[in-house]
Order: C-alpha cells, then structure tokens, then sequence
C-alpha cells in the first residue's frame, strides 16, 4: 500500500473528518482548500446524499437488493447499515478494486443477521466481470438498486464512461434503481478547476460534467423529483436546529435517482 502518493478515496476520507488517510492525503487536502475551500462541505452533502437516496429507494421502492459500486473506505453510516435500518432483510454487495478499502472491508460486513452484506474486488471498467460475480449473491430477477456514487467523475468518456453505466442498467430488473452523483463545474467553475488542476498534479484525473451530460447517465430511466440537481437539493433534510447541514446553496456535484421501466 503506497503512502507516498495521495490517493483519492484517502483524501475524501479526510475531508469527512475520517482517520484512515495519511499526511500526503491531509496535505493533497490542504492544497485542494486553499482553492476550493467547498471540497469538505461538499464531500459530506455527497455522503448525506448517499443515505437520503438510499433510504428513499428501500421505503418507497421497496428495494431489498443494492449494489454499490466504487465503495470508497467505510464511513458511518455505510449503505448497507442505512438500507438495513428499513429492511433488514436487505442484501447489499459492495465493489471496490482498492487495496486500500478490501484493507477496511470487515467493517463492510456488519449487517444484520437477516441480511446479508459482501465485498468484491473489483475494478468498476469492467462491468461485466462485477454483474458476473455479483449475481452469485443477488438476484438479478428481481430489483436492484445500483449506486454509483461520486464515482464517475473518475471515468472520463473516452475510457467509457457512458457504456460502463449503460451495460450496468441493462442488467438490471423492471423497478430497479440508479443512484448517481458526479462532480461539475457549473456553480463553481473556477475553484473546480483549479481542485481538478490540484488532483492532476496528486496524479489523479477528474472529469466535471454539466447537468446535461450527468443527466446523459439516465437515459432510459424515469428521475425521481427533483431530477438531476445539486446534491445539497435533492430532498434535503433539516437538521436538529431545523435548518439543513449542507446549507442553502448548492455544491458542485449532481446527484440523481433513476427508476427503470
């Protein structure tokens, strides 16, 4: 495991105040704020993001079954402990070709007794190597709901972007879901460039979509209201002193959930 090298899914560890990053993360971090001094905040409304969409899918849609691909090093709470809190029976597989996240994935499998919870190496440009294995574990005849989230801004579209989350939904059952967020540079343009430029030089490449070509990731799919919007917007919820954590205006990244016909 390098820890020489500023590694992404380490900074946003950082970001939401984790422990599992080391101090060329924290300075790579630094760096990024001094910039962008919106990264934190937006890491964290990316995170609430994640439970609000994976509660509302399990509630409303009755989704017993999640794969979450580009799992990103636990974080509680994890996907599996928000969508077991509704439905304990629900089963959840968690992706990652990250040496550093297969490092944390025990804390992946915590799950309840009634459900089940797994982890699977592998690299999310080969999606037909993740449905492979993923059917071994979920049933594939029956809905799914498919996160991808903050993951694609690491796919640009010559590597596939598109045709990674197309073969995916494909495989999916009638009623099942795509829960989606990815960076742009449409609120902030110049702090996100200059936090892709930031990351570039870390050896890391970002790719910030517009609203439109993030919506391009659901086609085929009914949204869900509000559509494709800023993170911070996508049904917030107040916090204890009844405003919203993630503040009034929006952060640069789209988030969206898409159901299947």
């Amino acid at each position: 495991m390098d820890t020489t090298t500023p590694h992404p899914a380490r900074v946003y560890d950082w970001f939401l105040g984790g422990k599992d990053n080391y101090p060329v993360d924290e300075a790579l971090g630094r760096q990024i704020m001094s910039t962008d001094g919106g990264a934190p905040r937006a890491a964290r409304a990316n995170r609430r993001f994640m439970r609000r969409a994976t509660r509302r899918v399990a509630q409303e849609a009755g989704i017993r079954q999640f794969l979450d691909i580009g799992t990103g090093i636990p974080t509680e709470p994890n996907l599996h402990q928000v969508a077991q809190s509704v439905a304990p029976d629900a089963r959840i597989v968690y992706v990652d070709n990250d040496p550093i996240v297969l490092a944390h994935a025990e804390a992946l499998l915590r799950g309840t007794p009634e459900g089940e919870t797994r982890y699977l190496q592998a690299d999310a440009r080969e999606p037909d190597l993740i449905l492979e294995q993923a059917r071994r574990i979920l049933d594939f005849d029956r809905p799914v709901a498919l996160s991808l989230i903050a993951l694609l801004h690491f796919v640009a579209d010559e590597d596939g972007a598109y045709d990674i989350v197309a073969t995916l939904v494909d495989a999916l059952a009638s009623g099942s879901c795509l829960a989606l967020s990815a960076m742009t540079a449409d609120f902030e343009p110049e702090q996100v460039r200059r936090g892709i430029a930031a990351y570039a030089a870390g050896g890391v490449t970002l790719v910030a979509r517009s609203q439109a070509e993030v919506g391009g990731f659901f086609t085929g799919l009914d949204l869900m209201e509000p559509g494709v919007v800023s993170v911070a917007h996508w049904h917030p919820e107040p916090g204890p002193d009844g405003v919203s954590p993630d503040g009034e205006g929006p952060v640069s990244l789209y988030g969206g959930v898409g159901v299947k016909p």
